[in-house]
């Protein structure tokens, strides 16, 4: 058995963004648990060809560790890898890792006020659980007719087969969404020849993206100021886009004008650019951006089926729309669990309920970060924590602040940190109002974004990082009803 002040499960972004948090707060009894065989979450896991975040690599970091070397304006699946690698290393955060470690069940104990962890390498007892399991970890397999019948090379993007030779093969890809976007104009350099499954278009603005010179690096490394100030103009200008993302008309029409002529440009078939073209408003599912997607599409190695992939029969896929192709590989580009997140069925809080019973209508919280019923438990990229404008990773070290400053508050007032259920009922309110007449709620698409149990907004969080951080920072701790540490004495 291991005994910890904090245990954390996770070792991407969101686990590393918390260690570093605990210990410039002074807390050093901590581990991270990780399945994987290394650091680095979702930049570990995803190496299908083309791999890159699109997000400005200098503002998709974090900011006590700016990285001078990125090789462009949005750095590759790769480079993230090595530099969440570099972040634990330079942490000293090894001695705490048990990678290759999957957490199994994770239950509080209302009498010793710990939570009891469940690994395959032995129990591990803390005061606090934070789950940073991330929010895209585990694929979405579609229920497709007869998919168990394809004969050749089968897999999701976020599991990619290096061993699958491509060359010279007829490639189907599932789905449209942020992977297909990256990985089909990689399927066509390679020589493979690619049948696209769409269930829905996407809308893609141009994304640029220029290397940087040596002599940028250089000065970067040199002037750490230019490199502060190029993250401040990143953060303003991903701070400006939400308008465009949640609803404002003019803004809206501006971005939608810009997708427009994207594809206009890029896309000479009428035909073609038609069924390339969503019919829902901007914004309502995540926007993309590319530019080789539409110039891959348009050209002869790739054949656009504008339906989904609705049955299986052997190599033999027929679309929903009836139309029979033929592939030697099948690659799911179908996205992820994500308004049900999978470790949610695993982790107990008070008389034994799971998360998953608790957010059975849709995930919840306070904060997008506490949930009531499960005392000192943290989420980080859980409910009502993503964007679609800016970087993930503003959310998370906000989010790591505010576990700091709540387990100060628990050392304060010696108890168990419970959330009062009224205080996440009104968070959740705030949650639906902010969002009741944006895109991702009207916009007339199905995204990822809204629970369908219950049609909330239950991923992303509808307001800019500047108004998250001021929500945040409105919490008193009024939002926990904390019980006296000597209650706690006495039950155990």
């Amino acid at each position: 058995m291991t005994r910890v002040e904090v245990a954390i499960v996770g070792a991407g972004f969101a686990g590393l963004g918390v260690a570093m948090a605990l210990r410039r707060s002074g807390r050093e009894s901590f581990v991270l648990i990780e399945r994987g065989a290394s650091v680095g979450g979702t930049w570990r896991d995803n190496t299908y060809p083309g791999i890159a975040c699109d997000v400005p690599s200098h503002l998709y970091g974090f900011a006590a560790y700016p990285n001078p070397d990125w090789s462009g304006v949005y750095a590759t699946g790769p480079e993230l890898h090595r530099y969440l690698r570099d972040v634990a290393e330079r942490e000293q955060v090894g001695d705490r890792l048990r990678l290759s470690t999957t957490m199994r069940d994770a239950m509080w104990d209302e009498g010793a006020a710990v939570w009891r962890i469940g690994t395959e390498r032995g129990e591990i007892v803390a005061d606090a659980l934070v789950l940073a399991c991330g929010r895209l970890t585990e694929p979405l397999i579609p229920d497709i007719p007869g998919l168990e019948s394809f004969p050749g090379p089968l897999f999701h993007s976020s599991r990619w087969d290096h061993t699958t030779e491509l060359e010279g093969r007829r490639v189907a890809v599932v789905g449209t969404g942020a992977s297909a976007v990256q990985l089909v104009p990689e399927l066509a350099r390679l020589g493979a020849g690619v049948t696209l499954f769409q269930r829905t278009p996407a809308w893609i603005v141009p994304r640029g993206g220029a290397l940087y010179s040596d002599d940028e690096r250089a000065r970067f490394a040199d002037h750490p100021e230019e490199l502060a100030a190029l993250r401040a103009r990143l953060y303003s200008e991903g701070e400006s886009r939400f308008a465009s993302r949640s609803g404002d008309a003019a803004a809206a029409a501006a971005a939608r004008a810009d997708a427009v002529a994207h594809l206009r440009a890029q896309v000479t078939d009428p035909a073609l650019r038609a069924a390339l073209t969503p019919d829902y408003a901007f914004g309502c599912k995540r926007v993309l951006l590319s530019d080789t997607f539409y110039p891959a599409v348009a050209s002869d190695a790739v054949e656009l089926v504008p339906s989904a992939l609705g049955a299986v029969d052997g190599e033999v896929l027929t679309a929903a729309d009836g139309s029979t192709h033929r592939a030697d590989v099948l690659v799911l580009a179908t996205g992820f669990a994500s308004t049900q997140q999978p470790y949610a069925d695993l982790v107990r809080g008070d008389d034994g309920v799971t998360l998953a019973e608790h957010w059975s209508q849709g995930m919840t919280s306070f904060g997008s970060t506490v949930v009531a019923g499960f005392p000192n438990l943290f989420v980080l990229n859980g409910p009502n924590a993503s964007l679609g404008h800016s970087s993930s990773v503003l959310m998370i070290e906000e989010q790591a602040a505010y576990v700091a400053r709540s387990l100060a508050l628990r050392d304060r007032v010696g108890g168990v940190l419970r959330v009062d259920p009224d205080a996440e009922d009104t968070y959740t309110e705030e949650i639906a109002r902010a969002a009741a007449s944006t895109p991702w709620i009207t916009g007339g698409c199905h995204n990822w974004y809204v629970d369908e149990r219950s049609g909330r907004l239950t991923l992303l969080w509808p307001g800019t990082v500047d108004a998250f951080r001021a929500r945040l920072a409105r919490a008193d701790g009024s939002e926990f009803a904390a019980v006296p540490a000597r209650t706690m004495r006495g039950a155990s």
